[in-house]
């Protein structure tokens, strides 16, 4: 369970990326009708526009929004990472262009001002990611600055508290002594939480997946546990099998715009021919918006002829099937049914359908 200012959320549990205080392609009141309790803002981005002083003056991101759930922002760790062109990392912070052109330092004390300001429940402690497969030394020295940066992160939030939540970062890429290392090093400290980072980003699926059990195995299990930007389904039923219990993800909406479908029966493609006459659901039984109102044959037109509305409804079905996949582990768990659910899900997920499935 997740326990935030907005309420308890079960777990595992996985959140839709509004990463500018906005989601793509869908409305505030779709992402509602996915049933999703917790999302994701980035405080990189936020910080650029609209900026902290707005979030003060409207009292935080769920009055600017509308969003009544639970808010968790990532520190803008991955995007300075991910960043082309000028950037640097000193043991004072992160010196780079924000998307408006203008020059910044984030240190650890500001990123946790900053999310203090858009007043999220729960706050990341700003890490170094690297590439997951970057040699030995670099990997040991980014860790060595994000532990550094972890104690100062606590700090800062200790000198001004609101409440919010707050989450260490286990780095380390895929050497499995430095996730050693690094797990017990952070779970020594006094967070609220735990993330898994540096993963999903250059290594192999099984590479991940050690790592992830590596980890969780060390992080404590009366805290949360968080793989970070893991996002496909048979990723998160594996990492949920390693114990994890949160997770988020641009993937749901990523793979609408390529017209790929979530489905329990695995991915379908909805702009093969063979959807064209298709007067279903995209998914038989699937409580969706899209699936409730639109056949899979006018969403294949839709993308076909470049409208935007054919994102939106796979984007609402996709982020939707997250929801409900996580509610379908969840109570796999507790009836403790979850070795049959897990065998199941990983025969079905990887499929890739290519006729329209029939209910």
């Amino acid at each position: 369970m997740l326990h935030t200012r907005r309420g308890d959320i079960p777990t595992p549990v996985f959140m839709p990326v509004a990463t500018r205080a906005s989601f793509r392609h869908i409305s505030l009141d779709d992402a509602r009708s996915t049933s999703a309790k917790i999302i994701l803002s980035n405080t990189y981005h936020l910080l650029d526009a609209p900026g902290p002083e707005v979030f003060e003056s409207f009292g935080g991101i769920h009055s600017f929004m509308g969003w009544q759930g639970a808010v968790l922002t990532d520190s803008g760790g991955y995007q300075i990472f991910s960043l082309p062109g000028e950037r640097s990392i000193s043991e004072r912070g992160a010196h780079f262009r924000l998307p408006s052109g203008r020059k910044h330092l984030l240190t650890p004390e500001s990123s946790i001002a900053v999310q203090q300001a858009i007043d999220s429940d729960i706050m990341m402690a700003l890490d170094v990611c690297v590439d997951s497969t970057s040699d030995e030394a670099r990997t040991r020295a980014a860790m060595a600055t994000t532990h550094a940066w972890a104690a100062r992160s606590l700090e800062a939030h200790a000198r001004r508290p609101r409440g919010q939540a707050l989450f260490g970062i286990v780095q380390g890429g895929v050497h499995a002594a430095l996730r050693e290392e690094s797990a017990q090093a952070i779970s020594a400290l006094p967070f609220d939480g735990f993330a898994i980072g540096g993963l999903a980003v250059g290594e192999t699926r099984s590479e991940r997946e050690s790592m992830t059990a590596l980890c969780t195995a060390l992080l404590p299990p009366d805290k949360p546990r968080y793989l970070m930007g893991v996002g496909t389904p048979l990723d998160l039923v594996e990492a949920v099998h390693r114990g994890v219990d949160l997770f988020d993800c641009i993937l749901p909406t990523k793979m609408a715009q390529q017209g790929w479908a979530y489905t329990f029966q695995g991915v379908l493609e909805t702009l093969r021919p063979a959807m064209q006459h298709a007067r279903g659901p995209l998914e038989p039984g699937c409580t969706c918006l899209a699936c409730q109102t639109q056949p899979l044959g006018y969403i294949h037109h839709l993308l076909r002829v470049g409208n935007t509305q054919g994102v939106r409804w796979l984007a609402i079905h996709n982020i939707h099937h997250t929801q409900a996949l996580m509610a379908r582990l969840r109570d796999a768990i507790l009836a403790d049914r979850w070795p049959t659910t897990y065998l199941e899900l990983c025969d079905r997920l990887p499929r890739r359908l290519k006729a329209p499935l029939v209910g």
